[in-house]
């Protein structure tokens, strides 16, 4: 019989497996890691909102996306385009943002998968007589690991063409040059030390499924048993 066992370490653990899933998978598809130097813009553009001269643009870049202003000459205004620049894998700008993709992807698709796995912890406790809040834990601390693999290459690539060309000349390995860092390398960053309390925070959430009081609902016959 499935016992529904909700409690409030138990719950934050699963609404904090989602946010980190869903916050590391908008920071890799993101394309605000670099915003690049300033581009001056033309005397005649004019901001719609002020009235006076646009403010000079910065490009960004992400690890396979960037974001720029294309010109439309005959109304004298610029729009701002993103998309990848990268039609296929190989064509992304550096090895070491293709190694950062990879580990990014894989500790994404472990947190996606651990995020899906803890909306159905409510009702299944235990895999094959395994604790699912221990194996998820450790799961997310591989997701943890693969994260910080992926961060750690990234600014290794800042010396690529690609990174050369928004940040200045004197960008290179780990020397961002003109350019500085974009929400989303912040974001990457608060979800892998999130991913760890998560991994940390589960053992409490299967604490507090197994705790006594939950044994004594069970053997009242309850079948819904929420526990502050």
């Amino acid at each position: 019989m499935c016992h529904v066992i909700v409690t409030c370490r138990s719950m934050l653990w699963t609404l904090l497996s989602i946010v980190v899933a869903f916050a590391e998978l908008i920071a890799f598809m993101s394309a605000d890691w670099l915003i690049g130097r300033a581009k001056p813009s033309s005397s005649e553009e004019v901001d719609n909102r002020t009235g006076g001269p646009q403010e000079p643009y910065r490009p960004t870049l992400g690890i396979y996306g960037r974001c720029t202003r294309i010109s439309h000459m005959q109304f004298s205004r610029r729009d701002t385009l993103c998309g990848p620049y990268a039609e296929t894998f190989s064509e992304i700008a550096s090895g070491f943002w293709q190694a950062t993709a990879i580990f990014l992807a894989m500790g994404i698709m472990i947190l996606c998968t651990v995020a899906f796995v803890s909306v159905f912890t409510m009702c299944v406790q235990s895999i094959m007589k395994k604790s699912i809040f221990n194996v998820c834990g450790l799961l997310q601390g591989i997701a943890g690991l693969f994260l910080i693999l992926g961060l750690i290459l990234y600014p290794a690539g800042w010396g690529c063409q690609k990174a050369i060309s928004y940040c200045g000349p004197y960008a290179s390995a780990y020397k961002l040059g003109d350019c500085s860092l974009g929400w989303a390398f912040y974001t990457a960053i608060g979800g892998t030390v999130l991913t760890f309390i998560c991994a940390v925070f589960s053992a409490q959430a299967e604490i507090a499924t197994s705790s006594d009081k939950v044994q004594e609902e069970i053997e009242e016959g309850k079948n819904l048993i929420c526990l502050l």
